[in-house]
């Protein structure tokens, strides 16, 4: 009886352990693939985006012109919201926003990119007078900065960090420079092959800048100066000439 009893618990301490192994191992594929599910969303979402993106270029420009700017903008932006918060988190978020590492001169970098438009706004800047064109050249300076590079530097960069860091830094460059091409359709001051090398540079800079320091803080800093000083509401209407 004792005998029968011990033999019947060590069979049932077997199945106990049979199944939690069973069920460790399926955790682990379902995990595993849930991230690499996740990765590929990541990786082909900036194609997505820039797809949208310009699909509401060409539409939203038969109707409205110019001022196709702003809803381009304003679906970019919650595709940004979304895919940060999605695949990300606050948390992480937070993450990104923490103190610099690296040397100084990586943060003075990030800055001179920043100010290359200064003199264009030096000598359009009247090109503001109108309410019109004022709200949506302070409101994309003040919220776009923080959305983008929580998506372009953050979230991609985050994804491709088992990625060989230049392959990093390429990757995000080029779709950052691919999606501002969409500003080139209803606009000829935003057309061209000069601005997107501009904003290839811009981008390939700031990612670098970024990996060194580990921060985006001054990186949105920058970014805010650049869409501050391009005046990118009346240069998306085109309201002075090219050349400064």
């Amino acid at each position: 009886m004792e005998k029968a009893f011990f033999n019947n618990f060590r069979y049932t301490c077997k199945t106990l352990v049979f199944h939690l192994i069973c069920l460790k191992i399926n955790y682990r594929k379902v995990f595993f693939m849930n991230e690499k599910t996740n990765r590929m969303i990541v990786l082909l979402s900036p194609f997505f985006i820039i797809a949208i993106n310009f699909t509401t270029a060409f539409v939203a420009g038969h109707y409205i012109g110019k001022w196709a700017f702003i809803p381009i903008i304003l679906i970019e932006w919650v595709l940004f919201a979304l895919f940060v918060l999605k695949f990300a988190g606050i948390d992480t978020v937070k993450a990104w926003l923490g103190k610099r590492t690296g040397a100084v001169g990586w943060v003075i970098l990030a800055l001179a990119v920043g100010l290359i438009p200064l003199p264009l706004f030096i000598l359009h800047y009247s090109s503001l007078a109108s309410w019109e064109v004022f709200i949506p050249w302070i409101l994309l300076a003040l919220i776009n900065p923080w959305l983008e590079e929580f998506y372009w530097r953050g979230l991609l960069m985050k994804y491709t960090e088992k990625w060989p860091a230049w392959l990093s830094i390429l990757f995000t460059g080029f779709v950052f420079a691919g999606n501002h091409a969409v500003f080139g359709v209803n606009s000829v001051l935003n057309s061209g092959p000069t601005i997107i090398v501009a904003t290839l540079v811009m981008g390939l800079i700031w990612a670098l800048v970024y990996h060194k320091t580990k921060s985006l803080r001054w990186v949105i800093f920058a970014h805010f100066l650049t869409d501050f000083f391009n005046m990118s509401a009346a240069s998306f209407l085109d309201l002075y000439k090219a050349g400064w």
